[in-house]
């Protein structure tokens, strides 16, 4: 599970006296049990792998937009810390559909729901996200499918 990779992970590096390390996967931590009780709360049961996966996914796209922002605002010391946290986080993701698996993807569900219009862009994102969520970047999948769809 990856749940048990991190906390591994964060006694290594506690060990190697990795600070900046720690502090991320501590992080991590952090955010997964925040994420457990907000399940805790709603009644539904996720399995765990997905769960984390969707912390760090979620994570990973924060630290980006900040890497954006930082090197923008010219805050390249920033950026720098954000990278190497973001580095922490996608040691734990799976690897993700490349562009061709994507647009496989998308043209099967295309066929199966007999999507062609804009109008069924909802229909087959969903679809995607149902059959590929843990391993589906949505930015680049909204960009095919409304590229597929036009």
């Amino acid at each position: 599970m990856i749940r048990d990779d991190i906390k591994a992970a964060t006694i290594a590096a506690m060990k190697a006296g990795e600070k900046d390390r720690t502090a991320a996967l501590r992080q991590i931590s952090a955010k997964i049990k925040d994420r457990d009780i907000e399940e805790r709360t709603s009644g539904k049961a996720i399995p765990d792998d997905e769960l984390v996966v969707s912390v760090l996914q979620k994570m990973a796209k924060q630290r980006r937009e900040s890497i954006e922002m930082y090197v923008s605002g010219g805050r390249e010391e920033l950026a720098a810390v954000e990278r190497a946290e973001l580095a922490v986080i996608e040691e734990f993701l799976p690897q993700m559909m490349d562009e061709v698996a994507t647009k496989a993807a998308i043209e099967a569900i295309k066929a199966e729901t007999g999507a062609s219009t804009m109008k069924d862009m909802g229909t087959v994102m969903a679809e995607l996200k149902a059959r590929h969520g843990a391993v589906l970047d949505g930015k680049l999948a909204s960009a095919l499918v409304k590229a597929a769809l036009s």
